[in-house]
C-alpha cells in the first residue's frame, strides 16, 4: 500500500478549512487541519508534510510569524509553504510573503484548479523523494554489509545505485520544468523561491549518490532519514 502524504491547512476561519478540503480532496492525499499558527507548529513536531497552505491573516500568531518558526527549525525548514490572502496589499505585501519562506503567495478568492495543481506537484516531489530515501537506506545497508564482510560494491548495491541515480535524474528533470513553468507565467518571485528550495533538496542527493561511486567515499555519504 502506498503511503499517504499529509498536507497541513492552516487557517483560522472553519469555512475556509472545509473549501480547502473540498478543493484538495481529489488529490487522495492525508489532509490535516490547523486553526492557529500555535496549532500548526504542533502538528509539525510530530509529523512531515509534503506543503503546507497557510494563511496570512489570523488572530494572534499569523501566517508571517508561522512561517519564520517554520523556518527557523531544521526538521521544518524545508516544506514548502503556498501563501494564502483575504487582502492584497500590494507588491511589498507579497514579497514579504516571499521573503518569510514561501514558495507560492496566492490571493483570495483563488482558482481551485491552479491551487490544486500547484499543490499536486509538491505532493509528487514529496512522494518522490520520500523513495529516494527508503531506496539509500537500503543501499547503505547493503553497502555496510559488504563492507564489514571484506567485498567490494556487490553488482545488486551496484543496480540499485544506478537505478536511484536514474530517479533522481527524473525527479531533476521535473523540478527544472516547474522553475520554467512558474517562469513563463511571470511569476519570478515564485520560480526563484521554489527553484531554491528544490535545488537545495536536489542538490544534496546528488551528491550523496555520486559519493558512492566506487572508490568515491562508500556508505558514508549518504544522507540520513532525518
Amino acid at each position: 500500500m502506498v503511503q499517504k502524504a499529509k498536507i497541513l491547512l492552516v487557517d483560522d476561519r472553519p469555512e475556509n478549512l472545509l473549501a480547502l478540503e473540498a478543493i484538495l480532496s481529489a488529490l487522495d492525499q492525508t489532509l490535516v487541519r490547523a486553526s492557529s499558527g500555535e496549532e500548526a507548529l504542533k502538528a509539525l513536531l510530530t509529523d512531515d508534510f509534503a506543503v503546507i497552505l497557510l494563511d496570512v491573516q489570523m488572530p494572534g500568531m499569523d501566517g508571517f510569524e508561522t512561517a519564520a518558526h517554520i523556518k527557523r527549525r531544521e526538521r521544518t525548514r524545508d516544506i514548502p509553504i503556498i501563501f494564502l490572502t483575504a487582502i492584497n496589499h500590494g507588491p511589498h505585501h507579497t514579497f514579504r510573503g516571499y521573503a518569510a519562506g514561501a514558495v507560492d503567495y496566492i490571493s483570495k478568492p483563488f482558482d481551485p484548479w491552479v491551487l490544486r495543481a500547484k499543490v499536486s506537484v509538491f505532493v509528487e516531489l514529496y512522494m518522490k523523494n520520500c523513495k529516494l530515501r527508503e531506496q539509500a537506506a537500503l543501499l547503505r545497508l547493503q553497502l555496510e554489509g559488504g563492507t564489514q564482510s571484506g567485498g567490494g560494491v556487490s553488482k545488486e548495491s551496484a543496480g540499485l545505485l544506478a537505478e536511484l541515480s536514474a530517479r533522481l535524474a527524473a525527479v531533476e528533470e521535473q523540478a527544472e520544468a516547474l522553475s520554467k513553468q512558474l517562469d513563463d507565467e511571470s511569476a519570478d518571485a515564485a520560480a526563484v523561491a521554489t527553484a531554491a528550495h528544490l535545488e537545495r533538496k536536489l542538490t544534496g542527493l546528488r551528491r550523496a549518490l555520486d559519493a558512492l561511486e566506487p572508490g568515491t567515499g562508500g556508505a558514508s555519504a549518504l544522507p540520513s532519514q532525518s
